[in-house]
């Protein structure tokens, strides 16, 4: 069948037998929407403690709050105020565990610090973190932050959702993130007054540190040991020393533990002599001692740790900064963990900020001049660099790269990818560790790392739109290229930061972007990666102008790139040069030439065995195909890019072929089954999250 369509493009050999024999009505069944899949309500809290201490004072206000709020001008706001480590996040998550069963459609929650880059938040990828929680293809997040915002405003319409939102320090970061429904609650956690948060229904709820009683009780649930009973005189001065705090608690309690065969006023009294000694708060002295008690490699770890570059921490990421195996890191972690200085949470292993810093100060004192944590910073560097190189690869396949794979590290295992999605996951899931891997080797010194490290995250940003992550990396690779004089990768990084620029209408910086790199790129040499990177430039170039609608200046670069491939011997790059070039036929009204230059390109993908270049040069080659009249080879090649749509479970193809299946009906006077797939269309588009009138361009 696929030879009858190829043959028949060039607009010159007659129509072959296969579609003779099919009509549009006959070639339309099995078109319709995929069932929808059945979507689970989101709870993203982590499980309960064994015991809270109990708040009920706050608990008891914010429940009363949440019962009497009926008013309709948007969800109520309960702001939980305090400083760091006075349990604000354990309260909220307390709160929302007793509420949740009053909001069926979803309990959500995100840290603003996870995605604070030097004190500000892009709030626009915080509100895709919750459209994506609340089911929204990321095909269909909308680029802009005003987009994103209509469709969280959309997609909260009438719910009953409680979104937890962590660590605010300001009203504005907050404002975006709350449903629109005012039957919704928003629990936010704060070190202080969110002044500008104008216009919404709140309830302040400040917090102080724990009283006496209620301290020791929480002691009490945390080490259950007879010395506390037996020495009530050395629990109230410990529990005092830790201002209330629960995060001190935790680890002082954890530290009691471990001494089992010393009396309570002994430990104490050890405290207040370091206290004394030293001159620092007992807390501090708490945390040493907790850090005393540590093995060896545990003390390391937590020291390392700071240099970490995200909120959570994997067990190989652990052994990638120890310098070892996997066991050895996980026991590291489960120590530290069992002393109250680790957090673990479904996602990983969390530090509070107030032992981040208790950390650094201990780093420094045991490694004074830095040598060992710079070699540490350095092994891990190189292990992300590794993983996401080899993930990449798996995921994207053989492309024009320019960094070499890192070697293995020594004595450090690599993760292990089996498949294409676990490879995609594990990127987006480490998103957070490599963008920041790119600033971290960048401000070490370490520039071919940061800009290599660059090369892998652009397929992630191809299917994540993480703008703000993507921007500042990428800005940062061309910097470390610059300063390692690699002007090639300044060439190709310049050219791939000009993508997220223009799609989010930043025009006259993308164009600025490619300016530079065409620039860089005459300064290239003759061989045939420089020749490529060149003709890269000029095809980038065409896009930004085909996106601000230039289409005659977009076709001439298309040309001139497809000329050089040419010259080269790049299959490839002829390939999609030819397929740009139809397009912007396509979008000029030329169809004949459109058909000659789509067909062309639709047999180049099959002969080099692109299923994906197959799917999108089809699919516009239909569309061409419908306009010059040829609707029967035009229903087969929609039908085609149909099928691989949903094998790769893209919707957003889905809906751009099922409209274009409408049209093609409506054409041949089929108006029932045209306004058939039009509402399975309208219906996908919906359930994946689309703003009503959303529009979709070209096959992905």
């Amino acid at each position: 069948m696929a030879e009858e369509t190829y043959n028949r493009v060039d607009g010159h050999a007659q129509v072959g037998a296969v579609f003779q024999a099919r009509r549009i009505g006959e070639v339309h069944h099995h078109v319709h929407a995929a069932p929808a899949p059945v979507l689970p309500v989101p709870f993203q809290l982590p499980p309960a403690p064994a015991y809270f201490a109990d708040r009920t004072a706050e608990q008891e206000r914010i429940l009363r709050a949440a019962e009497s709020h009926r008013g309709p001008d948007g969800p109520l706001v309960v702001a939980l105020t305090g400083i760091g480590g006075i349990g604000k996040t354990a309260l909220g998550f307390q709160v929302a565990r007793r509420l949740s069963e009053r909001f069926p459609d979803g309990v959500l929650y995100v840290d603003l610090d996870d995605l604070r880059r030097e004190g500000v938040v892009e709030v626009a990828d915080a509100v895709a973190q919750l459209l994506t929680d609340l089911g929204v293809d990321p095909g269909w997040l909308e680029r802009s932050f005003a987009g994103r915002s209509k469709q969280y405003w959309t997609r909260t319409r009438d719910k009953r959702l409680l979104v937890v939102i962590d660590n605010a320090r300001y009203g504005a970061e907050v404002a975006a993130l709350l449903p629109s429904s005012a039957a919704s609650l928003a629990i936010v956690t704060s070190q202080g007054p969110l002044y500008d948060l104008d216009g919404v229904a709140a309830v302040e709820v400040p917090m102080s540190p724990l009283a006496p009683q209620d301290a020791t009780r929480l002691l009490r649930h945390i080490v259950d040991d007879p010395r506390l009973a037996a020495e009530p005189d050395a629990l109230l001065e410990l529990v005092r020393g830790c201002g209330g705090l629960p995060a001190a608690l935790q680890v002082a309690g954890q530290w009691v533990r471990r001494y089992r065969r010393r009396s309570l006023t002994r430990l104490v009294a050890e405290l207040t002599a370091e206290l004394h000694g030293k001159g620092i708060p007992m807390v501090e002295a708490v945390w040493d001692a907790a850090y005393a008690s540590l093995g060896p490699e545990a003390a390391l770890l937590y020291r390392l740790l700071p240099q970490f570059p995200a909120p959570v921490v994997s067990a190989p990421a652990a052994a990638a900064l120890l310098g070892g195996s996997l066991l050895p890191a996980e026991d590291a972690l489960e120590e530290l963990e069992a002393a109250g200085l680790l957090e673990n949470r479904p996602e990983g292993y969390r530090m509070h900020e107030l032992l981040r810093g208790h950390a650094v100060r201990r780093s420094r004192e045991a490694d004074a001049d830095g040598a060992r944590t710079a070699e540490a910073r350095g092994r891990l560097i190189r292990w992300y660099r590794r993983q996401a190189a080899r993930a990449d690869l798996l995921a994207a396949g053989a492309r024009l790269t320019l960094a070499a794979v890192e070697p293995p590290v020594a004595g450090v295992a690599d993760v292990e990818f089996t498949a294409k999605p676990e490879a995609l996951r594990w990127l987006e899931g480490q998103r957070l560790a490599l963008y920041g891997c790119v600033r971290l080797a960048f401000d070490a010194g370490r520039h071919d790392d940061a800009w290599a490290l660059c090369e892998p995250l652009w397929t992630h940003f191809l299917d994540h739109q993480h703008y703000a992550d993507v921007t500042d990396a990428f800005t940062t690779g061309v910097a470390a290229a610059e300063r390692a004089e690699h002007l090639a990768a300044v060439v190709r990084l310049r050219c791939q930061l000009a993508r997220p620029l223009w799609e989010q209408a930043r025009y006259p910086e993308a164009a600025e972007q490619l300016r530079q790199a065409l620039n860089t790129a005459s300064a290239l040499g003759d061989s045939t990666q420089e020749r490529k990177l060149k003709a890269s430039a000029v095809e980038f170039r065409g896009i930004l102008k085909s996106v601000q609608g230039d289409w005659a200046g977009a076709a001439a670069d298309f040309e001139a790139s497809r000329q050089e491939h040419e010259a080269i011997g790049n299959a490839y790059g002829v390939l999609l040069q030819t397929y740009l070039l139809g397009r912007a036929a396509l979008a000029t009204g030329e169809f004949d030439r459109a058909v000659e230059l789509l067909g062309g390109a639709h047999r180049m993908a099959q002969e080099q065995e692109r299923e994906r270049m197959t799917a999108r040069t089809g699919f516009e080659l239909g569309r061409v195909l419908r306009r010059v009249g040829r609707l029967e080879e035009a229903v087969v090649l929609s039908r085609s890019a149909l099928a691989n749509a949903r094998q790769r479970g893209s919707t957003t193809d889905e809906v751009r072929v099922l409209t274009e299946l409408a049209d093609l009906a409506e054409q041949a006077g089929r108006g029932a089954e045209a306004e058939e797939h039009r509402t399975a269309a309208r219906l996908l588009a919906e359930r994946s999250g689309a703003l009503p009138g959303s529009s979709t361009d070209q096959i992905s």
